[in-house]
């Protein structure tokens, strides 16, 4: 069959057999690539609820509530029976007998359990609790350490919960850091007990500070220096 060109001829090009084959194996390609993509499943489709899942009960008692807080967060088990086996937060329980603060923590935990289920790095939320401050004040929990607020307390316990199932690094000094913060404090509370001084229900010294870094009353006046015989952090480097 016959072809009239009516135009003018620019250019030209001549497709051998090589450049045939390039291309029915790049269309090849993009139609597996098309398929490969409409078999991906969402996070969040993965994550439906089994029939049982494990998880771990926290008490956490404050000056601010008349009872206990009894906090359960519940775990599912990611690619089990593999290497790569792991433990991540699915659902987060809040129960007291003491029901002034029954509507925010429902809300608080159904908010949490969706993030949860939602997939991805769940890590944020702890700061964000963290973050939260009491207009009315926060309070000291035993060990000395400053708690802004209820919420924050809650996201400690949060942070506790990851750290255990490996999804956070365990804050803290190393070995070296450690041993020097030891031997300061051992220091200072030999001489505060020659003074007739004693440690108070935490180890620390009664007129301790709070530190800055650990939010910990434990920061004295060290060799012309103030600091924190917890976390060792000094206003003199």
């Amino acid at each position: 069959m016959a072809i009239k060109i009516e135009k003018k001829i620019t250019g030209y090009n001549v497709i051998t057999e090589e450049d045939k084959t390039k291309s029915a194996a790049l269309a090849a390609q993009e139609k597996l690539a098309a398929k490969a993509a409409s078999n991906v499943k969402q996070v969040e489709d993965m994550l439906s609820r089994p029939e049982k899942l494990v998880g771990n009960t926290y008490k956490i008692k404050t000056p601010v509530t008349e009872h206990a807080l009894y906090i359960t967060i519940n775990d599912i088990l990611m690619d089990e029976g593999t290497q790569q086996e792991h433990r991540r937060p699915f659902e987060i329980f809040i129960n007291s007998k003491n029901m002034d603060h029954f509507q925010w923590i429902v809300a608080l935990t159904r908010v949490m359990s969706a993030v949860f289920r939602k997939g991805g790095d769940v890590t944020f939320l702890v700061e964000e609790l963290r973050s939260v401050f009491d207009p009315s004040g926060g309070y000291f929990k035993k060990g000395g350490k400053y708690i802004p607020s209820l919420v924050a307390e809650i996201g400690e316990v949060v942070e506790q919960h990851l750290i255990e199932i490996g999804m956070l690094k365990k804050p803290g000094l190393d070995e070296h850091q450690q041993k020097l913060v030891t031997e300061k404090r051992t220091e200072y509370l030999a001489k505060h007990a020659k003074a007739g001084g004693d440690a108070n229900e935490e180890g620390f010294p009664p007129g301790a500070q709070l530190c800055g870094k650990c939010q910990t009353k434990a920061a004295i006046i060290m060799d012309g220096c103030l600091t924190c015989l917890n976390c060792g952090e000094s206003k003199c480097g």
